[in-house]
């Protein structure tokens, strides 16, 4: 089996937009809130979202299932304030709640987080309990960055954002740490933004000790871990400076990293440098690059053909980053399919 665990509903009806706009200008001009009940969207609409974009990318280039989550530039918690977040999460869970059950053999949901700049992590904790126990969802993203590329929230090694790692453990689900869309104009959302966030929260987790106030804890860091592969050096380095263990004792027993890196070489520079045990296969798609190399004829998100095409990994290493790797880091997930017989 191939499970992408980084899959956004970036397809999502147009209608879901139009009402986050009205939302949103309604917050901004002081008017009254849309209700919830005027977004309208059939169960018809949702299965031609998918079936005409994930799901066939995903019959065409071989991949089984999808661990599927809110469109990440969408929760874009820097705007209005925690109600609209939370109103704006409860829908969009919901959306891939539905989709998750009108193709349960392809799609299975992971939440976003209401979260809102300067308000404490802890309540977000009542979307976070509905999402796992009424919507099965076997992870969720957590935002480093509420305030959009401003960095005004303490590092995540802080103990304001322990409760949600308590209710993480409680639930035995990962987090991936995933930022929205960047609001400060010198960072690109998905060029510069993305990576930075990737990089800066694999860098805190290195300066602090979260694992071991957390033992059980498990992070994706996606995008591949941002620049973190390739200097690992540095990190390494940093790591003995700081007085820290060995970057496989200090951290790789609970971070992880995803395959969303769209070239042959980064792909082989991720899978020589972090062990084959901490990889996870993950395209992204339809997401942030959504177009053919010209120099492969392919699209850049395909990313199972890297994987195949590695002359690094054995079979054994592909069927971890595949398949094997996700049952482990994602147990609710792996139990999900054992009870289907998968």
């Amino acid at each position: 089996m191939i499970i992408d665990c980084h899959g956004h509903y970036t397809t999502a009806p147009a209608a879901l937009e139009t009402w986050r706009n009205r939302q949103l200008a309604a917050f901004n001009d002081g008017g009254p809130m849309p209700a919830v009940a005027e977004l309208k969207i059939s169960d018809d609409e949702l299965r031609e979202s998918i079936e005409a974009n994930q799901l066939r990318l995903m019959k065409e280039r071989g991949c089984d299932l999808t661990i599927f989550s809110p469109r990440a530039s969408f929760m874009a918690h820097h705007l209005g304030d925690f109600q609209v977040s939370s109103t704006w999460a409860a829908i969009c869970n919901e959306l891939c709640y539905r989709v998750s059950e009108l193709f349960p053999e392809h799609f299975v949901p992971a939440a976003m987080l209401p979260q809102s700049p300067g308000v404490d992590p802890a309540t977000c904790l009542p979307e976070l309990t509905k999402a796992v126990e009424q919507y099965g969802n076997v992870a969720l993203n957590l935002n480093p960055d509420p305030s959009g590329g401003h960095w005004t929230s303490p590092p995540l090694t802080d103990r304001q954002w322990y409760p949600i790692y308590e209710k993480m453990v409680e639930y035995d689900i990962p987090a991936m740490i995933h930022v929205s869309t960047s609001c400060n104009a010198c960072f690109h959302t998905t060029g510069a933004h993305y990576i930075n966030a990737d990089t800066t929260a694999f860098m805190q987790l290195l300066q602090g000790d979260l694992f071991k106030d957390f033992p059980t804890l498990r992070m994706i860091v996606p995008h591949g871990g941002g620049a973190a592969p390739y200097h690992w050096g540095r990190y390494r380095g940093l790591a003995q400076a700081l007085n820290k263990p060995v970057l496989q004792e200090h951290l790789l027993g609970n971070v992880f990293f995803d395959t969303c890196v769209y070239h042959q070489p980064g792909i082989d520079l991720l899978s020589s440098v972090i062990p084959v045990d901490n990889i996870l296969f993950a395209s992204e798609m339809i997401g942030a690059v959504r177009g053919i190399d010209p120099e492969t004829g392919f699209h850049f998100d395909d990313t199972k053909r890297y994987i195949e095409a590695s002359t690094l990994l054995s079979d054994a290493d592909k069927h971890k980053i595949y398949e094997g790797n996700a049952r482990r880091v994602y147990p609710r997930l792996d139990q999900m399919l054992r009870q289907r017989g998968r």
